[in-house]
């Protein structure tokens, strides 16, 4: 058994099912997981590359703001 890193809810699974990058879908909070390490098994969320993108652009915006 392993915890979600974002919720820490228990996740019941057969840890010999995955390997390294696998993922899975937390039942409590839906976080999308990726399978990091298998012994131990270690999970980490996966990052959203658009959510990525949105942060940068952002960033981008604030800074032309700050010279207007």
């Amino acid at each position: 058994m392993v915890n979600c890193p974002v919720c820490d809810a228990a996740i019941d699974i057969e840890e010999e099912e995955f390997e390294e990058e696998d993922t899975l879908i937390c039942d409590e909070c839906g976080a999308e997981l990726r399978v990091v390490s298998v012994a131990p098994l270690d999970l980490e969320p996966v990052e959203d590359e658009d959510d990525d993108e949105a942060l940068d652009l952002d960033d981008e915006d604030e800074d032309q703001e700050k010279w207007k």
